[in-house]
Order: structure tokens, then sequence, then C-alpha cells
């Protein structure tokens, strides 16, 4: 096997501080791995913890135990508990996230923005520009309104701007949430092409998708995240 993602016993849990100190287990010893060129979808009830687990994977939160190794340049790298530079350098190179949400700096041109994963590659200029302008055609975004800051923009229009920065280098694993969401049908169909070219590259992809359809196109394994347990089975007091 090929994997590029190992994730073993990863638990996740919440302490809601103003609620008595209840903690909220939200991912309990979950062990799955993904090869190169593979789609794992995340299927589960609204609830059982897609978008945490995405989110614990790439590091924004934090993992209450378990383990979470990635091929990141020809070596295997421990991100839970891992030192932060290391990290970082594995988001960087190796770990991409396509957020349901654009998230980036107010005024920078939309160009500007879809260009910067790419030159923090030490792409030239040229090359990022022309990489990007691709994208942003394919993405139906017209060149009109690539000079301005995508927060002016529709939301549609923001999420696919976030696809495009998403997609604009090769990334080894992506993590990819709800990608398709409020898309109309032709630009889902762009973005079940990219991720199609992103497995076909030799990418791991790990994705949450709503649509059947979507899902079905990309899919190559399901992770079955069943949904919370009853109330006095989920929550335990700390202390």
């Amino acid at each position: 096997m090929n994997n590029l993602i190992e994730v073993t016993e990863l638990s996740k849990t919440f302490t809601l501080h103003q609620q008595h100190g209840i903690v909220l287990k939200v991912l309990r010893n979950l062990s799955f791995t993904v090869e190169a060129g593979e789609c794992l979808v995340l299927m589960g009830n609204s609830g059982a913890g897609k978008s945490t687990l995405l989110r614990t994977l790439y590091g924004n939160y934090l993992a209450a135990g378990g383990s979470i190794r990635v091929r990141h340049q020809q070596q295997w790298v421990e991100l839970v508990g891992g030192a932060p530079l290391q990290v970082l350098d594995v988001r960087r190179q190796t770990l991409g996230y396509v957020s349901q949400f654009l998230r980036v700096i107010p005024r920078v041109a939309t160009l500007d923005v879809v260009m910067e994963p790419a030159l923090a590659r030490g792409w030239s200029k040229d090359a990022a520009k022309a990489r990007a302008s691709e994208l942003l055609t394919r993405l139906n975004i017209p060149q009109t309104l690539w000079q301005l800051a995508p927060g002016t923009f529709s939301g549609g229009e923001q999420q696919r701007v976030n696809i495009a920065r998403g997609f604009m280098v090769d990334w080894p694993v992506m993590l990819l949430d709800e990608p398709t969401a409020s898309l109309d049908e032709r630009n889902q169909r762009v973005v079940l092409e990219l991720i199609n070219e992103a497995k076909a590259a030799g990418s791991a992809l790990i994705a949450i998708f709503h649509d059947r359809h979507a899902r079905e196109a990309v899919a190559d394994r399901y992770l079955d995240m069943q949904a919370p347990c009853t109330a006095d089975q989920e929550f335990v007091y700390a202390g």
C-alpha cells in the first residue's frame, strides 16, 4: 500500500467551561488510512464530527489522543504533539485544506489570493499568475473581478475563489470540507473535475459532501462516522 496519511485511535473532546465543565466527546478512537490517488468520503448525520475531523487533521483543533501521521517529503511526520514549525512546513508543502469559507486578508486582490500558495513554494510570479488565471477562468470568475478583493463578492463567487486557491498547487494530501456546497451544476462539475485530476496526480483526499451525486463521482471508499450517542452517554463531567 502507498498510504499518504495514517490515523490511529484519534479522539477529540471539547470542554464546555460555561456549562459546568461538561466534556463533549466528538471523535472516539477513529482509525483509517488513505492511499495516493484515493478519495475517502466521510459519511454521517449532522453533528457526527465530520468537519471536526478535518480541522483536527489539519491542526486547527488539538487532538485529545491518538496519532495522525502524514507522509511528508518521503518521511513520516507525526502531527499530534508535533513541533509547530514542522506542522507549518507540512501545511505549506504536503497538507492542503479547502474549508467551507474563504478567510483572507482584506483588500488583497483575488488574483493574489489565489497565487499565494504557489508563491509560498517559490514559484515564479509568471508561473503562479498563469495557473491562477487558468483556475479562475475554469471556475467562471470573470476577469474583470480578478483585481478586486474577494470580500466584495457573492457567497458563491467567494467559494469558487477558495477552491481555486486550494487547487493552486499539487497537495499530496487534501482535506475538502463540502467543496461543492451551494454551487450550481456547471461549477460543481468543474470542482469534481479538479478533484479527479488531483486523484490522477496521486493525491490522497479526505472529503465531505452532502450531495449524493458529487460524492459518488469521486469517492473510492467511505468512512461511516456514526452520529453522537444519547446525551447521558455523550457527556461526562470534568473534575
